[in-house]
């Protein structure tokens, strides 16, 4: 009995040590692990530069929501026209990264429903993050883009236009309707969203 007992006690604490150096190997990878990924995030591994994407490639500039310009009746600017009259927001944590250039389409759409007798009537108004340069294409080709909006209202369908969750789809239907025709006349999209200004169903 007396060899069991030794051989029990032996096998007891080489357990022990065994745990104890698998929590450290697993320990160290993990900060390794960690510092390493830190690293790569920060760009200190894997580079260092990001390759541009197509839209900078073809000369399209994200703006940076520091740069982004502010509404505000100040003096001798108009509304829209970003005169600086706005002040800054207080930093804040998170938000979007870019900074968003709204346009308003000058005319309501109007579209019969799909399958239905009610018709729809909507104003829009769109965003993209990158500069001017997208702003002016839909300026440029609003025939064509006021074309597509009205396409692809023509296919939204009573259920579309009565639910929140309905109009949301139609929204990011217009979106890519609109994408597709700036893609198509000039080579790139970069409308973000689609608001409804307003929304009438009859």
């Amino acid at each position: 009995m007396s060899d069991e007992t030794e051989a029990a006690t032996d096998a007891a604490p080489k357990k022990k040590k065994g745990k104890g150096k698998l929590i450290m190997t697993l320990g160290a990878v993990t900060v390794l692990g960690g510092g390493a990924g830190g690293a790569y995030a920060l760009g200190y591994l894997g580079g260092g530069s990001h390759a541009k994407t197509p839209a900078e490639e073809a000369g399209y500039k994200l703006v940076p929501k520091s740069e982004q310009k502010r509404g505000g009746g100040g003096e001798g600017g108009k509304e829209g026209e970003g005169g600086g009259a706005g002040k800054a927001p207080p930093p804040g944590v998170g938000g979007d990264k870019y900074a968003s250039n709204y346009y308003a389409m000058d005319k309501e759409f109007t579209s019969n429903l799909q399958d239905s007798v009610h018709y729809v009537q909507v104003g829009i108004a769109l965003s993209t993050p990158y500069e001017e340069t997208v702003i002016e294409n839909v300026k440029t080709n609003e025939i064509a883009v006021r074309s597509a909006i009205l396409m692809a209202l023509g296919d939204a369908t009573e259920d579309e236009v009565f639910t929140s969750q309905g109009k949301d789809k139609l929204a990011k239907r217009l979106t890519a309707a609109i994408n597709a025709t700036l893609k198509q006349k000039e080579g790139f999209g970069g409308i973000s969203n689609v608001y409804f200004t307003s929304f009438v169903v009859q």
